[in-house]
């Protein structure tokens, strides 16, 4: 018999615990949205008002002269969003649950998964508003679009990765939190969401920023009706699998110091 591979071995853990996970994304969605009177209309109506908010102050200065900034603004504005949610919450995900697996021998990146879950939920629900702002938009759809689960497949996993390293870091370094708010001011500016990265001198630096490269994907196909050439997608396949590995290994060589930190 050969060794199980990683993978299968995380499957069957998932598996062997499936109850304890539906549990834990169950628990993360109903305390978003606890005591408050829309609860699941906030992950359709917040990303709704900021979009309108940001084309009133921003239409002015930079989408005067570019065709279907709305949609744009959206494309930018919903992706950075869900990245800014999941590994913001990803990183409080093992300090929060402490009290369980503390106490329960239960893996620890189920805390994270149902993390992810629960921000992936949200992002389908924000998703339904951007189609229907496309159709506003007077925006052309084609086949195209089903590409678009190929950018939020990698972007669940970039943001899984992103969100161990982040968790892992927080149980030793409480100042992560405020050091990553920081990082994500300066992400949010090097994402382009609200100009265009073409009346730069060099454009193709923007593609070192790894949300940036999420963002242009969505674009491609739902504003100009491309697909993206393979150094696209082979950027986004290298962003994505180099987080969730060093994330991998950080959880595994860390895992038993993880107790006794937090």
């Amino acid at each position: 018999m050969s060794k199980k591979s990683d993978i299968e071995t995380i499957k069957d853990k998932i598996l062997k615990n499936k109850f304890s996970f539906e549990e834990l994304v169950s628990r993360d969605f109903k305390t978003k949205y606890k005591g408050t009177v829309l609860g699941m209309g906030w992950s359709m109506l917040q990303p709704l008002l900021l979009l309108i908010i940001m084309r009133l102050v921003f239409t002015q200065f930079f989408g005067r002269t570019m065709s279907h900034y709305t949609t744009y603004l959206f494309c930018g504005n919903i992706i950075f969003s869900y990245f800014n949610e999941s590994t913001t919450q990803g990183m409080q995900a093992l300090r929060a649950n402490a009290h369980i697996f503390t106490k329960v021998n239960v893996p620890k990146y189920l805390f994270l998964l149902s993390k992810n879950v629960q921000t992936l939920i949200n992002f389908g629900l924000t998703l339904i508003i951007f189609f229907i702002m496309c159709f506003i938009d007077n925006i052309t759809f084609t086949w195209k679009f089903f590409l678009l689960i190929i950018p939020i497949v990698f972007l669940l996993i970039f943001n899984l990765g992103v969100g161990m390293i982040l968790s892992a870091l927080y149980v030793f370094f409480r100042d992560m939190s405020y050091l990553w708010r920081v990082l994500l001011q300066l992400i949010m500016y090097m994402s382009a969401i609200f100009y265009d990265v073409s009346n730069y001198a060099n454009p193709k630096i923007f593609y070192l920023n790894p949300v940036y490269v999420f963002i242009q994907y969505f674009r491609r196909i739902v504003i100009y009706g491309e697909i993206p050439g393979i150094i696209h997608h082979g950027l986004m396949i290298f962003y994505s699998v180099t987080a969730i590995l060093i994330g991998c290994f950080m959880y595994k060589k860390f895992n038993h110091k993880f107790l006794y930190y937090v």
